[in-house]
């Protein structure tokens, strides 16, 4: 029995050196230049002058082309106006101001959309970003999915990583806070909707990885990779139904 005693005294203090001293632990600021991330939208055509729109996985948002501010998402109205096949005018207003215009012009093959996008900030200048979408799926006019690959311009992102239980981590960032258990199990998503879990595994002294699933899908792996020196940390993202990863790249603060 004191053997037994002592070896499990030995696994426990094992475990918080480990936990102590995980290379992950720590602040980490996002360096927008060797980051990429991938921006998603499909619009559907819906007869003539009215389309539907989803943007990167939010709810569909159904609109007539006629430049009229008409309700959509999160309390916001969405206006749409075409000036020619290939020209449209988006514009988002939250209590009627405007938060976002969006001007896209469509090649004359069709196979990639501008987008001239203008975000309006409350306490600072707009942020202005010029986004070049690649057709996935339809063939015609602005109706199909489109993806887009750029540098998340303007975000200002903070990932701070801290020990969780024996052997497990806590990430934090703005609006997001997950508890990781390197087990392989599913766990639920604390304080979210049912049917949010994620489970979430060491591949390694330098990478983690962890898998969240709705509804027993998988919508995202997350991969976490730490380079030789430990000063940088990069994180892949990859979305389901979508072949191109976002890349974030942290630098150690």
């Amino acid at each position: 029995m004191q053997g037994i005693g002592f070896i499990g005294l030995a696994l426990a203090g094992a475990s918080a050196f480990w936990t102590a001293n995980d290379p992950f632990v720590g602040k980490w600021k996002l360096d927008v230049s060797r980051s990429t991330i991938v921006d998603e939208m499909r619009v559907q055509a819906l007869g003539e002058n009215k389309y539907s729109f989803n943007f990167e996985g939010s709810p569909t948002e159904t609109v007539v082309a006629d430049g009229t501010d008409q309700p959509a998402i999160s309390g916001t109205t969405l206006s749409v106006k075409s000036e020619d096949p290939h020209s449209l005018t988006v514009v988002r207003k939250q209590s009627g101001q405007v938060v976002v215009t969006a001007n896209w012009k469509l090649s004359d093959d069709g196979r990639t959309l501008r987008d001239a996008f203008i975000s309006a900030q409350p306490n600072g200048p707009n942020v202005t970003v010029d986004y070049l979408y690649k057709r996935t799926a339809g063939t015609d006019g602005f109706a199909g999915t489109w993806e887009s690959t750029t540098k998340p311009m303007g975000l200002n992102l903070e990932l701070v990583i801290q020990p969780y239980g024996k052997e497990g981590l806590t990430l934090t960032s703005p609006g997001t806070h997950k508890d990781l258990t390197f087990d392989g199990q599913e766990h639920a998503i604390l304080g979210a909707t049912a049917g949010l879990t994620m489970s979430g595994r060491r591949r390694g002294a330098r990478v983690i990885e962890y898998t969240d699933k709705t509804g027993g899908e998988i919508a995202h792996i997350r991969r976490f990779e730490l380079s030789p020196d430990g000063r940088t940390l990069t994180q892949t993202v990859h979305t389901a139904g979508r072949a191109t990863p976002d890349v974030l790249v942290f630098e150690r603060e």
